[in-house]
């Protein structure tokens, strides 16, 4: 019977885990969305200003495992 308890006890607090965590990626993947979004703007900006942009502008591309949809090293790529 304890042993039981016990069991059923580490399983809810597993499956808490998984649920926190899951509302947690969900939340991330919203910020790196709002991140792209405002580097995108920043981009159009300083284009819009005459600036030339070296490299591709960064493209839609399919969603990474992370959520995320360009990498910290297009970014850089743009910028020097």
């Amino acid at each position: 019977m304890v042993e039981e308890t016990s069991k059923m006890e580490m399983i809810g607090f597993h499956k808490g885990a998984i649920t926190t965590l899951a509302n947690e990626r969900r939340e991330l993947a919203n910020m790196v969305a709002t991140v792209d979004k405002l580097i995108a703007a920043h981009i159009k900006a300083l284009q819009d200003m005459g600036v030339k942009i070296v490299g591709d502008a960064p493209k839609k591309e399919a969603k990474k495992e992370d959520g995320s949809n360009v990498s910290n090293e297009s970014m850089e790529n743009l910028l020097k």
